[in-house]
């Protein structure tokens, strides 16, 4: 039996590196976090970009919606300085643009805006049907049976396995992918409970958003992002945030890739709760190349 492994992160780490420290007025200092895989997580970028802007708005004001985009590949060696613009306060909305800068280069950008809580119409998409999460095996179980044969494969994929559970509905198999149609459902919790910050909680969400969406594009073409001369990276990133969540509670994230074309798979994604309520949604374009 393999133990856990050692690159794993816990929940209190992915905590501590969520929200950046001030050092100015608009200017945030964010660490990474020591996932051994030599770049910076998306979602680290996504959650502390939203995180530092969230601290230079009203506390009346929560963000619904950001969109990013990748423009280099951070190091997880060197920490990372966020300047925030404030673009518009207004009295119930606000945006802020937010630069992540390494070694003088801005390495991702982020726009985030924010509202005031007010009542106003409502309407959804029904939860797909898919089985709950009791009895699915978590991807860090999954892992496991690639450690064999591929090592740095398993360990990217154990590296949450402290900190968010993570269990797909129709996972396939990363060294031996079959074709199957674009769509790809998972649930994801915290292991362990959060504090009563909504803020936290859509930081989290943002952070986590980031780790299935591109794969879903692969499906149809019977490739994962571990088949040999996949290049495949996120190039843009949003999330829009609908209702109220816990990721200390099972979210389920359904997503689907409407195309794929250009060497880019575009994906969307949809999070449910348990009793079927659509708390947010996301989209991702990435870069699906196959190297000749």
């Amino acid at each position: 039996m393999i133990g856990q492994d050692d690159s794993a992160v816990s929940l209190e780490q992915v905590l501590e590196f969520l929200e950046p420290e001030r050092i100015d007025t608009d200017r945030f200092y964010g660490r990474s976090l020591d996932m051994k895989w030599g770049y910076v997580f998306g979602g680290q970028f996504v959650a502390q970009a939203l995180a530092s802007a969230q601290q230079t708005v009203r506390e009346d004001q929560a963000a619904y919606s950001l969109h990013g985009y990748f423009l280099r590949y951070g190091d997880e060696r060197k920490p990372i300085t966020y300047e925030v613009e404030r673009i518009c306060d207004g009295k119930s909305f606000a945006t802020r643009r937010v630069d992540a800068i390494q070694d003088g280069q801005t390495v991702f950008t982020l726009t985030a805006s924010f509202q005031r809580d007010e009542a106003g119409l409502e309407h959804q998409d029904l939860m797909p049907q898919m089985p709950g999460p009791k009895g699915l095996p978590s991807q860090a179980e999954i892992a496991r049976k690639y450690m064999d044969r591929m090592p740095k494969a398993a360990r990217m994929e154990l590296s949450l396995e402290r900190a968010i559970e993570i269990r797909p509905v129709d996972p396939v198999d990363i060294l031996a992918p079959e074709s199957k149609p674009p769509l790809l459902g998972i649930w994801y919790r915290a292991l362990g409970m959060l504090p009563d910050r909504p803020t936290l909680h859509r930081a989290l969400l943002a952070y986590v958003s980031d780790l299935n969406l591109l794969p879903t594009s692969l499906r149809p073409h019977a490739l994962t992002w571990a088949t040999r001369d996949m290049q495949s990276t996120s190039l843009d990133h949003a999330v829009w945030f609908h209702r109220p969540f816990r990721m200390d509670e099972w979210l389920l994230f359904v997503m689907d890739s409407p195309s794929a074309s250009g060497a880019r798979g575009l994906t969307r994604g949809r999070f449910f709760t348990r009793d079927g309520r659509l708390v947010a949604s996301a989209a991702q374009e990435g870069l699906i190349r196959v190297r000749t």
